[in-house]
């Protein structure tokens, strides 16, 4: 009696293990489908109004001057 239920035992843990080593590998397949569409379908970096990478710098410098333009008003300053 006690060899069939150590039997039983065995054989229910061994396909736990199984179960939970298949489990683990679709797991890990999944995250690295997952890594590889975020590294495919990444957005370019862009700023609001849609500008590239190129245009970004220049956005940004009109940026500045328009904050200079308006601390100057702002100060009382004329252009």
């Amino acid at each position: 009696m006690l060899n069939q239920d150590l039997m039983i035992a065995t054989t229910a843990l061994l396909g736990l293990a199984v179960i939970a080593a298949t489990t683990l590998k679709g797991w890990q397949g999944w995250l690295a489908l997952k890594d590889r569409e975020l590294q495919v379908c990444r957005p370019a970096r862009e700023i609001e109004g849609g500008a590239g990478e190129g245009a970004q710098r220049i956005e940004i410098a009109d940026l500045k001057e328009r904050i200079r333009k308006l601390e100057a008003i702002a100060s009382g300053v004329d252009l």
